[in-house]
């Protein structure tokens, strides 16, 4: 355009006139021209790829009547009657070692005696968590309800009817037109599965919002019986939730924390080890719960080398992936017993969101990806105030470094989760300025006392 401009500033009013009579002379080949730059530019324009903003997220901060000391926690399950000896000898150790705190909350359904597990006291706690979250998200934001175009919700374990969707819908009066979804039984993973189906959506509706919603329900999902595989859950899981706006605008871009830029899912499903390992099942006397399998630290070993086999050339630097690659054929023809090489994920990302799933997660996460104590932080952190809030917990890590001051312009981050299929999916972001924490930040008022000495 500039040697354009050039060129024309320099003809005479007779070299215009020459150039417009060569034009009408040649006027079909004008028309064939401009007709292929016009529906070149329409193509590019229509297709293009656009650019996927977090303008804001926030996470829902449980009262603080609904703690569950440790102490109160035994108590409480001794209590129930419905734990025998052995039972509550194992629950006792598990959460002594599960990397918990003093302040995680339960539904106010398990605060009861005996527990009230109904379906109203279920909707009374997902609406609890997701309207909680979603009012601090309007407020910080100043976006209303009818501006948001597409709704993704997910929620793994509770799906009445009316949906959650529909219950957010009705809540707060969104627009007859919305794009809303539910996702259901995909496990802690699942709000990156969210994300990338609000991502994918936005990429269609162009000019638009686009909020995710991730929860899970604990009050009809306790478990009451004595098989100590599916009573981890109940040491682990707690209430929590996060509602996230997402937006295609590029107006929004000056005022968002965060842009976009790969989301990579890795789905096992086709195994049928890694599909059973983590299952919703009756035990022997016909109670109810989530069954984890001993394997699962296996599996999810062997889904995380599957998922950054994907990501790693997309975001590594060149040498550590030749080095990957040389590794991993020389794995695959020469010797079997050569060991992959493990990139250094230090230098694609400055922070890390590993999902707060356990203790023993975010070890072998540490242990694997060669990562320092100071990266997992915000994992071991979350665990400690809030439990494991299932999907939701790769939020309230965010929040942490936000809390912190730690994240900086430029700076990458590393969203990675595992759930229920099983799968492993990971979510990439850069910060677009210094992020400073949003107001209601769950870690606002108590990150000062963070981080606290783990015990062993």
């Amino acid at each position: 355009m500039a040697v354009i401009i050039v060129q024309a500033s320099r003809l005479s009013l007779n070299d215009i006139h020459q150039t417009w009579l060569h034009l009408e002379h040649n006027l079909v080949y004008v028309v064939v021209l401009s007709a292929f730059v016009l529906v070149g530019s329409t193509v590019y324009f229509m297709t293009r790829k656009r650019s996927v903003y977090l303008v804001d997220y926030a996470c829902y901060l449980p009262p603080s009547k609904l703690k569950v000391e440790h102490d109160r926690f035994m108590k409480h399950c001794k209590l129930m009657g419905c734990f025998d000896e052995t039972s509550l000898v194992f629950l006792d150790k598990i959460l002594g070692r599960s990397g918990l705190g003093e302040e995680t909350c339960a539904p106010e359904a398990m605060h009861c005696l005996p527990p009230k597990p109904s379906m109203e006291a279920a909707r009374q706690e997902t609406e609890q968590v997701m309207f909680g979250a979603l009012d601090t998200l309007f407020a910080n934001t100043n976006v209303k309800p009818k501006d948001v175009g597409i709704l993704v919700v997910n929620c793994s374990l509770f799906n009445p009817t009316p949906s959650l969707s529909s219950m957010i819908i009705n809540k707060y009066k969104m627009r007859g037109n919305i794009k809303s979804f539910n996702l259901g039984g995909m496990g802690c993973s699942a709000s990156v599965i969210a994300v990338d189906l609000a991502k994918d959506m936005l990429q269609v509706h162009r000019n638009n919002y686009a909020i995710v919603v991730s929860t899970e329900n604990i009050t009809q999902n306790w478990y009451f019986g004595n098989n100590k595989a599916m009573l981890l859950p109940n040491c682990l899981f707690r209430i929590g939730g996060a509602a996230v706006l997402l937006s295609n605008k590029s107006v929004d871009r000056r005022r968002s924390k965060y842009k976009l830029i790969h989301v990579v899912r890795t789905h096992c499903g086709a195994n049928n080890q890694a599909f059973n390992c983590v299952r919703q099942v009756q035990d022997d006397i016909g109670k109810a719960g989530v069954s984890l399998s001993k394997d699962l630290m296996t599996i999810a070993g062997n889904a995380l080398k599957s998922n950054i086999t994907t990501l790693g050339p997309l975001v590594l630097p060149i040498s550590e992936q030749i080095l990957f690659f040389v590794t991993f054929v020389a794995n695959k023809l020469i010797n079997a017993k050569i060991k992959p090489y493990i990139p250094d994920f230090k230098l694609a990302f400055e922070h890390f969101c590993i999902h707060a799933g356990g203790r023993a997660v975010i070890d072998e996460l540490e242990k694997n990806l060669h990562l320092l104590p100071v990266h997992v932080e915000a994992s071991r952190m979350t665990l400690h105030r809030f439990g494991n809030t299932s999907s939701s917990s790769i939020w309230y890590e965010l929040a942490y470094m936000e809390a912190k001051g730690r994240m900086r312009k430029g700076d990458r981050v590393w969203q990675i989760a595992f759930g229920s299929g099983f799968k492993c999916n990971s979510a990439v972001w850069l910060a677009l300025k210094n992020v400073k924490p949003s107001c209601n930040s769950p870690w606002e008022g108590c990150i000062h006392r963070y981080p606290v000495q783990l015990s062993l």
